[in-house]
């Protein structure tokens, strides 16, 4: 048996990989003796052979989304269906007491609805199984005010099933909206026997129906309202959310029907609860289909995108039925629209033809883990991390020829937390000087920003300020021929596009890279 020394049991015991169980008593002594002898060569070998182990991920940073609210959030774009009496009556709000028989949409086809939700890009549905006039699109049990008593179907239809199996055989999401307002049933006003109805009602359309991913209230704290729990309401209905647009977000702060726009509109940068925000608007000046009326135009409903979705958001557009029960053709022509302005903008993305390297990355610059080629992998699954002993956090941008853009494109992996508080995007211009193209706050999700067409073959995404380490999950850069903005990069004044700040010449900083 050994004695130890004094010295050596107060000393902090080494580590290393060896088993001294296998060895014998002279290797071990022998062992004690070279690492006494060469304590630091020993501990840099134990160090170099620790360090072959690959790199953890880094931690995530609070609050995070649920599982559901990150299903939410990459669905990007829904529709609404405003679809119910006033459909008949050329009204936005029903008084209740409009007779069943005015329902009766004799080309109804539900089939129609998700195929050009599916066809134009919108991952899930919407309807108004309920509005405020109480009346029911399915034969609910404890009201005769709904499609049993209409003359569509002889009373035996039932909108929220047709949709519901649509749906379900196109592999679309399915939400409901049940308003808590009823303007026909009497017992409304009446606490417990109201809520006893309401629930009786929620309880029959979460049942019957498969699946239900979205549950949408007006005013009413259950699953979506201006103070969450799951998502809020971004504070108004023209679709256009913050500049700064946080999914953080305190509830304790949100009065529901009196929560201030703009904290509804941009969140908080210190919020505790993960309530990501939704931006609402219709297709047409109402949001119930009516004869006089004519949509917005395909280009419209671009500029609303890049002010939702683009912001950190997700669209939920109205697309009313008409009183035959069908998507008008002149609707469906704008979705189109619509939708082939978008493909043609971002199905290119120009940053894939460029050599794409980091300021450094996490573990060491080979792992690819965290690699900056991460950057142009469509998932927010992988990501590019930076070192985190270091505080410069940019991405290169190389290209072999000179690229003309005007679309910025920024994702974060959400459920590592929202962390980016502040970037910018630089060109090198001829004199080998970085000169700024644009700058933002907040990405989240998916940040857009559009500013005037820039000619360059060197670009950096510079980092400015982060909660924590930034993780960036893609990176894009685009061309939008569409809602062209500007020409040459070389103005020095202008109004601001989107967020985005004009053009202006800074001085180089967190870079020693010069091109000429």
């Amino acid at each position: 048996m050994i004695k130890k020394t004094d010295h050596q049991q107060t000393q902090r015991p080494f580590k290393t990989d060896f088993n001294f169980s296998e060895l014998s008593l002279s290797k071990y002594i022998l062992i004690i003796l070279i690492i006494a002898i060469h304590p630091l060569e020993s501990q840099a070998s134990v160090s170099s052979l620790l360090s072959s182990h690959p790199k953890p991920p880094p931690i995530p940073i609070l609050p995070i989304p649920t599982s559901q609210q990150l299903s939410w959030q990459l669905t990007e774009m829904a529709l609404f269906l405003h679809f119910g009496t006033n459909t008949f009556t050329d009204s936005e709000w029903g008084t209740g007491h409009v007779d069943p028989s005015v329902f009766n949409p004799t080309a109804l086809n539900a089939t129609q609805w998700v195929s050009v939700a599916k066809e134009t890009g919108f991952s899930r549905v919407i309807l108004t199984a309920k509005h405020h006039d109480g009346f029911c699109l399915w034969p609910s049990e404890y009201t005769e005010y709904s499609v049993k008593s209409s003359p569509w179907k002889n009373g035996t239809g039932d909108v929220v099933k047709e949709l519901a199996e649509a749906a379900r055989i196109a592999g679309v999401q399915l939400g409901l909206y049940l308003s808590p307002w009823d303007r026909h049933e009497s017992c409304y006003g009446k606490t417990l026997e109201y809520n006893e109805y309401y629930l009786g009602q929620m309880t029959e359309l979460l049942t019957r129906y498969g699946e239900i991913r979205e549950v949408w209230l007006d005013g009413a704290k259950v699953i979506f309202s201006d103070a969450g729990p799951d998502t809020r309401w971004v504070g108004d209905e023209g679709c256009v959310a913050g500049t700064t647009c946080w999914s953080l977000f305190n509830r304790s702060n949100a009065k529901i029907g009196d929560t201030d726009s703009q904290y509804s509109g941009e969140g908080d940068p210190l919020g505790h609860d993960w309530v990501p925000a939704e931006c609402d608007v219709s297709i047409r000046p109402g949001w119930f289909w009516h004869a006089s009326e004519v949509p917005k135009s395909a280009m419209t409903l671009l500029d609303l995108y890049y002010e939702s979705v683009g912001r950190n958001c997700l669209l939920l557009l109205n697309v009313p039925p008409n009183s035959s029960g069908l998507i008008s053709q002149e609707d469906l022509q704008v979705l189109q629209e619509f939708s082939e302005i978008r493909s043609s903008i971002f199905s290119h993305n120009l940053a894939k033809s460029a050599s794409i390297s980091a300021s450094s990355t996490r573990g060491s610059p080979t792992d690819s883990r965290y690699g900056s080629h991460k950057v142009l992998e469509d998932s927010i699954y992988s990501y590019w991390a930076p070192d985190e002993t270091l505080s410069d956090w940019i991405l290169y941008l190389d290209f072999q020829e000179v690229a003309t853009f005007n679309v910025l494109l920024v994702q974060e992996p959400i459920q590592m937390g929202q962390r980016i508080i502040e970037f910018h995007l630089d060109f090198l211009n001829e004199y080998g000087e970085w000169e700024l193209v644009t700058k933002g706050s907040t990405v989240g999700y998916k940040r857009l920003l559009k500013f005037r067409s820039v000619k360059a073959s060197h670009l950096r995404l510079v980092v400015d300020k982060s909660r924590a380490d930034p993780l960036i999950s893609y990176l894009g850069i685009y061309m939008d021929l569409f809602s062209i903005v500007g020409h040459i990069s070389k103005l020095t004044s202008g109004s601001l596009v989107n967020g985005s700040e004009p053009l202006r010449q800074i001085t180089q900083r967190n870079s020693n890279r010069y091109y000429i």
